[in-house]
């Protein structure tokens, strides 16, 4: 054996990251297959992209919002929102109105056809959430949402209340 290769088996292996394991990659493709399945049905039945989706899901839980609460709640770039909110207003789904508080923002709310839209499509997105979930028992389930909040804690952590859209 030459010296190089004896000084080379003395040396520590190199860290690998196996994607597969990686727990970063495991949930994002997590998110991403459970996100595409549910926006098939949102995307089909509604016509609503996941932004669009996700704003009306804000709206139809917190009634009055500004961009940047939307923004913040649903964890997307404030542009995202921007583009996904001129849309639904076009389709006449969301309204702009003064914000009392602070005439700089507009609080954003649903209109008749927008709410109409959230009343149909929460049954379908509860139903949906159910069939991802059967795969758990109710006890399973607990820990796993106790386990989810958890990590997004720390997650919001690390990144120093600096977090990147999804």
């Amino acid at each position: 054996m030459s010296a190089r290769s004896v000084a080379q088996s003395r040396r520590p292996p190199r860290p690998q990251v196996v994607l597969e394991e990686f727990l970063p990659y495991r949930l994002n493709v997590l998110a991403t297959l459970v996100s595409n399945a549910l926006a098939r049905i949102y995307e089909e039945r509604f016509g609503l992209t996941i932004p669009g989706w996700r704003i009306i899901a804000t709206l139809g839980q917190y009634e009055g919002r500004t961009a940047r609460d939307i923004a913040a709640h649903s964890v997307m770039h404030k542009s995202t929102v921007s583009r996904a909110l001129s849309a639904l207003e076009e389709r006449g789904l969301v309204e702009r109105k003064p914000n009392p508080e602070d005439m700089r923002e507009e609080l954003l709310t649903l209109t008749e056809a927008g709410r109409a839209v959230y009343e149909a499509l929460a049954p379908e997105a509860l139903a949906f959430e159910e069939r991802t979930l059967s795969v758990l028992t109710p006890a399973e389930q607990r820990t796993f949402f106790d386990l989810v909040l958890r990590l997004d804690a720390q997650a919001r952590r690390l990144a120093g209340a600096k977090v990147r859209e999804v």
